[in-house]
């Protein structure tokens, strides 16, 4: 059997692997560069840790890119120990993104969880000038919500006594007076009457079966990369192969 067709087919798919892997790695790098600058004020009402859920994509997306250009360079270069450590590296990639899917799956509810009451406090102590204050009218803005569960979750909140309801809320701004949204008779006819929480939550539970199955699609293609890293460095070092 000729060995050298069999190589070069298998240096051929890995490189194509590789170059893919790479772009994988571009996309997380630009989503966490995005996720940063546009939806910073966002993520930090999701959870209290979440603010570093950008550098986290950036970070992976970096060391992939890295890698993807590693394995191009392992490839051309015949070299069955970059090739092994490249399947390695490969490896550890499909067990962190599968133990990622996993725990997103498991901890839905805990997330859930964790958003009502971030948010929840976020409404309470809502004065219009901090960060966490911003992202909650960045949120009833774009999303057309308004409150927790509603509008009367307002009525907890430390700025209702003084200003009611807050503008973010209402559906037409230039038909919406600070004297309106103070007025418990009139407000209700001004602003969103779905809550936030719910809007948020439905989302997620409607597209989670599709991030799951991205989630472990991207996974177990790494094991694609691995099989094929493997069998070059084994088909090279049987049969003593070097690129000149």
């Amino acid at each position: 059997m000729e060995t050298k067709p069999v190589i070069t087919c298998l240096k051929t798919l890995l490189i194509v692997y590789s170059f893919v892997f790479w772009i994988t790695g571009a996309i997380l790098l630009a989503v966490g560069v995005w996720g940063k600058l546009m939806l910073g004020p966002y993520i930090s009402l999701i959870a209290d840790n979440s603010t570093n859920a950008p550098y986290v994509l950036i970070g992976t997306g970096t060391v992939i890119i890295v890698f993807g250009l590693f394995g191009c360079f392992a490839t051309c270069r015949g070299s069955p120990w970059m090739l092994k450590l490249y399947a390695m590296f490969l490896s550890l990639v499909f067990l962190a993104e599968l133990v990622a899917g996993i725990s997103g799956f498991v901890f839905r509810h805990e997330i859930k969880g964790t958003f009502r009451r971030t948010y929840t406090e976020a409404v309470k102590h809502y004065n219009a000038e901090d960060e966490a204050s911003r992202a909650v009218d960045n949120l009833q803005h774009k999303l057309r919500c308004c409150g927790v569960y509603n509008y009367t979750s307002w009525i907890e909140s430390v700025y209702y006594p003084s200003n009611g309801i807050p503008a973010s809320c209402c559906f037409n701004s230039s038909d919406c007076h600070l004297e309106d949204l103070r007025n418990a008779t009139v407000a209700p006819s001004k602003v969103y009457h779905q809550g936030c929480f719910e809007l948020v939550t439905s989302f997620m539970e409607t597209n989670m079966a599709i991030i799951a199955g991205v989630t472990f699609g991207i996974a177990f293609s790494q094991l694609i990369g691995m099989l094929l890293a493997c069998c070059l460095s084994r088909i090279i070092t049987a049969n003593q192969y070097e690129m000149v």
